[in-house]
C-alpha cells in the first residue's frame, strides 16, 4: 500500500531588531532597543565618541518564507557604524523567497555607516532584500552591500541563484540615489562582461555626503587589490565605488582599503580583517 506524501508546513524564521541613538554631552549613546525573534543586536564599546552596533540571525541564514529586518534611528549629530556579525546565507528556497529589509532614518548632522559582510548566495536560493536610507538635510552615510556567489574554495559555484536587490537613499524624501540587482539562472547563464563576467563577488560602496566628491581622487589611488577590477565615480554629492572579483577575499581586502579613505573611523571589529 501506498500512502501520499504531503508537503510538510515548514517552520519559518522570522525576526527584527530596532535600534535608536542619540548624542548626548558630545558622545553618541543607545537611546532605543527592541530585538523579536532571530533578530538580535550587540553594543561593542567604543571610546571616540561614536557607536557601533552589530546585528546577527540566529537561525542562521535565510529561505523560503523567513523574514528579516534591521532598523536604525540616529538623532541629529550621532555617528554610528552598523554592521552584521558574520556573512548572511540565502539557502535553497522551496518556492517563495526569503525577505531582508534595513530601514535606516539619519537625522540632523548626523552619519550612518551601513557596513555589513557579504551574503553568500547558495544553489537555488531565493532572496528579496530591500535596503532604504533616509536623510535629513545634512546628514551624510556610507553604504557598502557586497555579495558572494557561493563558497570558491568549496568549489561552488550556483547556477540557479535568485536575488533582488533594491537600494534607495533619500534626502528630506527626496530620491538621490537608487539601484535595483536582478540575479537569476539566465543572468548566471551569461558571461558577458557587461554583467559579471567570470566573477563570483562583487560589491558596491557609495557614500552620500555634501562633499563626497572630494573624496574620489584619494579613492582611485587605492584600487589597486590584485584579483579585483573596480570603477568609481563621483557626483553631486555622491561617491561611488563598484568592485568584481572572482573570489571573496580580494573583494574584502579593496573593500578594506576602500572604507579606509571613505570611512569615518576604523572597520569593525568583528569584520576580523
Amino acid at each position: 500500500m501506498q500512502l501520499a506524501v504531503k508537503d510538510t508546513e515548514m517552520q519559518r524564521s522570522h525576526g527584527r531588531a530596532t535600534v535608536g541613538f542619540a548624542l548626548q554631552s558630545g558622545t553618541t549613546r543607545l537611546r532605543d532597543l527592541h530585538q523579536h525573534g532571530s533578530a538580535k543586536a550587540l553594543m561593542p564599546r567604543r571610546f571616540d565618541g561614536t557607536a557601533e552596533v552589530v546585528f546577527l540571525n540566529t537561525s542562521g541564514g535565510i529561505t523560503d518564507g523567513d523574514s528579516l529586518a534591521y532598523d536604525i534611528a540616529l538623532g541629529a549629530g550621532a555617528q554610528v557604524t552598523a554592521t552584521t556579525q558574520t556573512a548572511e546565507r540565502a539557502y535553497a528556497s522551496r518556492s517563495a523567497a526569503g525577505h531582508a529589509t534595513v530601514t535606516a532614518q539619519v537625522g540632523a548632522t548626523a552619519r550612518l555607516d551601513w557596513l555589513p559582510q557579504e551574503t553568500i548566495l547558495f544553489e537555488n536560493c531565493h532572496l528579496q532584500r530591500e535596503t532604504t536610507i533616509d536623510l535629513a538635510a545634512d546628514a551624510s552615510c556610507l553604504l557598502c552591500e557586497s555579495v558572494v556567489l557561493g563558497r570558491h574554495a568549496m568549489g561552488e559555484e550556483p547556477k540557479d541563484a535568485r536575488l533582488t536587490d533594491r537600494r534607495l537613499i533619500r534626502r528630506e524624501g527626496r530620491p538621490v540615489w537608487a539601484e535595483t540587482v536582478q540575479i537569476d539562472a539566465e543572468f548566471l547563464a551569461h558571461e558577458s562582461p557587461a554583467l559579471l563576467g567570470q566573477a563570483r563577488a562583487y560589491a558596491v560602496i557609495a557614500l552620500v555626503s555634501a562633499n563626497a566628491m572630494d573624496a574620489l581622487s584619494a579613492l582611485r589611488a587605492v584600487l589597486d587589490e590584485p584579483g579585483t577590477r573596480t570603477a568609481a565615480s563621483g557626483w553631486d554629492g555622491k561617491c561611488v565605488l563598484r568592485i568584481l572579483a572572482r573570489d571573496s577575499w580580494p573583494m574584502k581586502k579593496q573593500i578594506a582599503r576602500a572604507l579606509g579613505v571613505l570611512g569615518a573611523g576604523p572597520l569593525p571589529r568583528v569584520w576580523q580583517m
